[in-house]
């Protein structure tokens, strides 16, 4: 009796000693499920969208803002478009836009009346560049007016074959490749060689993403199409660049004919855009935007962009730190100014 006794207390200890273990270790597990939660709820997520064109620069800035554990900040980068990325901005889904032109008219109406301020900052700049595949032996430049003869409304269904841009060239059928409509880089493009943004036939193929033109043109050996320099300069194994002659003779887009203005109408700057009450309101999206300026230049030069003159770059520090809510392009791409005669003029909002 004496012994069963003490069998049973010796399991009741154990039972006891075994519950409390586990009661102690659930709670420990709770506790750090709780921390995890709190710690999960103090990351910022800084929502980025907009142009393909300025993607690989905010991307690689960013994956070096994250990779700094002080941060404390998870950075999304999309691709919808320059447009598509303004409608989120502007409507305050996103806290910066990729632009590869500046904001419009109509973009900064829909921004004012949803109360999204906005501070613009050009970041590097970009030379629209044309190419063609590989195979193609006789497209080696091509005039200003020979692209607008090409990309214009009336040229749909009618320029449908190489010789007839250029007398020269051999009867075979030409396939079309260029931006998207929701692109700023169709804006920009039609706008310089058209002569007014979005006035381009529409019987070509369009897409947002560079990388499926450059696919696209790689594939088709009676392809041209448009897209940003970086993307050439990524897949120069794959494509043949054509130089563009605006009157002064023929230009190959580099870095060197960008920088000295010579290839034209085809450089461009590009931007971000930060929402203001995201700055005031998310101490990182600010953080964020100053680490991007800091790390623009460098990061430009590698992935295949032109960087801006350290004079704009101090401009930008003095917009973002002062506030300085708007555009200075009133709506509109500028092809007679500089970037330092631009930045310091009125904004407009």
């Amino acid at each position: 009796m004496k012994a069963t006794a003490t069998k049973l207390a010796l399991t009741v200890g154990m039972f006891t000693f075994v519950t409390s273990c586990a009661s102690t270790s659930n709670s420990s597990i709770q506790t750090q499920q709780a921390t995890q939660v709190t710690d999960s709820a103090k990351v910022t997520i800084i929502k980025i969208d907009g142009s393909s064109t300025v993607y690989p620069i905010t991307q690689a800035i960013a994956k070096e803002f994250q990779a700094d554990s002080k941060n404390n900040a998870q950075v999304k980068v999309n691709i919808s478009g320059t447009s598509g990325g303004f409608e989120k901005f502007c409507t305050g889904e996103t806290d910066i836009s990729n632009a590869s032109r500046p904001i419009t008219q109509t973009e900064m109406a829909a921004c004012k009346k949803n109360g999204v301020a906005y501070i613009e900052l050009p970041i590097a700049f970009d030379a629209l560049t044309v190419a063609v595949n590989p195979q193609n032996n006789w497209a080696k430049d091509i005039t200003v007016a020979e692209l607008k003869k090409i990309w214009e409304p009336e040229a749909e269904g009618k320029i449908t074959r190489w010789n007839q841009v250029r007398a020269s060239w051999p009867d075979r059928p030409i396939k079309l490749y260029g931006a998207g409509d929701k692109s700023g880089t169709f804006d920009y493009f039609t706008e310089a060689v058209v002569g007014k943004a979005k006035a381009s036939r529409k019987d070509y193929t369009a897409s947002e993403d560079d990388e499926v033109l450059v696919a696209g043109i790689n594939k088709d050996p009676d392809a041209l199409g448009y897209f940003g320099y970086a993307y050439y300069e990524e897949n120069k194994d794959k494509l043949k660049v054509v130089a563009v002659n605006n009157g002064k003779g023929a230009v190959l887009p580099s870095r060197e004919t960008v920088e000295k203005a010579k290839y034209q109408p085809l450089s461009r700057p590009l931007f971000i855009y930060v929402n203001l009450w995201s700055s005031k309101n998310k101490s990182v999206v600010y953080k964020f935007a100053d680490f991007y300026i800091n790390k623009a230049a460098t990061t430009a030069n590698s992935v295949g962009y032109v960087p801006l003159s350290e004079e704009a770059y101090k401009l930008d520090y003095v917009h973002l730190y002062k506030g300085k809510i708007g555009t200075v392009f009133t709506g509109k791409s500028q092809f007679d100014l500089t970037l330092g005669e631009l930045l310091r003029k009125q904004k407009e909002f």
